[in-house]
């Protein structure tokens, strides 16, 4: 595992499952960056949101001038808020991050979909999995999700917030992953 504090190791053409441990001020700022650095090669992928609806990442990234045309997003946050939902062709939505059952059959489809052989998947965030699942059941999924990533061989980004509480999952997970990003 090799441990970074900067978004050059994403730079690389390998594939990689990478932890990216992000400070709570910082956190749509490093979302904004990591997506601009995979995007900015034209890397299609999957963007899987527990964080906040489609619709208002959508509309950031489009702030930003980040261009979207290749990404598929994942969204289980909309129907658990009760905001209502429009059929597209980029989005999947979920119905709780609490399910992570159609979370992963999700994501599943959304990588198959993609034809490129080069893709992205980015998770955001462990720590919202936490807000809904047992600290056992969040690591045994980020178990399989890393080992998915490797089938898929996809770059893998996973997000987590630096909290206290989860320091002990956090160092947990470091051994699914190839890289941890300090950030």
């Amino acid at each position: 595992m090799v441990k970074s504090d900067g978004l050059k190791l994403l730079e690389t053409n390998e594939n990689y499952v990478a932890l990216a441990i992000v400070d709570a001020e910082k956190y749509q700022e490093t979302n904004l960056k990591i997506i601009k650095e995979l995007i900015k090669k034209s890397l299609p992928g999957v963007y899987v949101t527990l964080n906040l609806p489609y619709e208002d990442i959508k509309n950031k990234f489009i702030k930003q001038k980040v261009n979207l045309n290749n990404v598929i997003f994942i969204d289980a946050v909309t129907k658990t808020a009760g905001g209502k939902i429009k059929k597209t062709k980029d989005c999947l939505y979920i119905g709780s991050p609490k399910n992570l059952s159609d979370i992963s059959i999700a994501m599943d489809q959304a990588i198959m979909a993609i034809p490129a052989e080069d893709k992205f998947l980015f998770f955001d965030s462990l720590s919202t999995l936490l807000l809904y699942n047992d600290v056992k059941v969040v690591a045994k999924f980020i178990h399989f999700l890393s080992g998915k990533m490797r089938i898929w061989k996809v770059k893998g980004i996973i997000i987590s917030l630096r909290r206290e509480k989860d320091k002990e999952l956090i160092n947990e997970l470091k051994a699914y992953c190839d890289l941890t990003l300090n950030l």
